[in-house]
């Protein structure tokens, strides 16, 4: 699981995060994602059913990896996976969610923001981890800084990252960058 996960990482360096307040949207918004040619989408689990749209985008976009974020407890995990999650986010660690992933062999990114955090995740059986909010730690700087002591653990920044600085966490040492609040503005899809 860990080695695939992270060659589909590295090919691909960029996640889609999808946060959609009605379930027609968050189809329209993963195919406007997929047409510009990202493949790894997460679809936040406070969407509109997300459930039910993780499945439809599986049908819709069969090229595409559709994960889950924003998961906060075990139940989330397993409806996730029951719902078909290729993979998932968490914005923060917690050791019982590692282990409801690991048992189904579903990879999961649990998020962190010191040292100490990102290790004990990385420890724990995290597949990578989520350094979130980037840009309250200095952004592509921190990235950098964690290289020397951490640079075994495979980091994905979000939270402050855009799609002029994605280049710059990947240079940093990132295997990947979450993008969200970018790829679509608040005001580009309220209705």
């Amino acid at each position: 699981m860990s080695a695939a996960w992270l060659a589909l990482l590295q090919q691909h360096r960029s996640i889609a995060v999808i946060r959609a307040p009605e379930i027609s949207l968050g189809v329209e918004m993963a195919t406007a994602t997929a047409a510009g040619g990202i493949r790894l989408i997460e679809i936040t689990w406070n969407s509109d059913r997300p459930a039910a749209l993780i499945q439809r985008l599986q049908k819709h976009l069969p090229d595409c990896v559709i994960g889950v974020g924003t998961l906060r407890s075990v139940r989330d995990v397993e409806e996730a996976i029951a719902a078909g999650a290729q993979f998932l986010f968490s914005p923060y660690t917690d050791f019982a969610m590692i282990e409801a992933a690991a048992r189904q062999d579903i990879p999961i990114v649990t998020g962190a923001l010191t040292p100490t955090e990102i290790m004990r995740a990385w420890q724990a059986g995290a597949a990578c981890v989520k350094v979130f909010p980037i840009q309250a730690m200095g952004g592509a700087t921190y990235i950098r800084s964690l290289q020397e002591p951490l640079g075994e653990i495979p980091l994905i920044p979000t939270g402050g990252v855009t799609i002029a600085n994605a280049a710059e966490f990947i240079q940093a040492g990132a295997i990947a960058v979450g993008l969200s609040g970018q790829l679509f503005p608040k005001q580009a899809i309220e209705f």
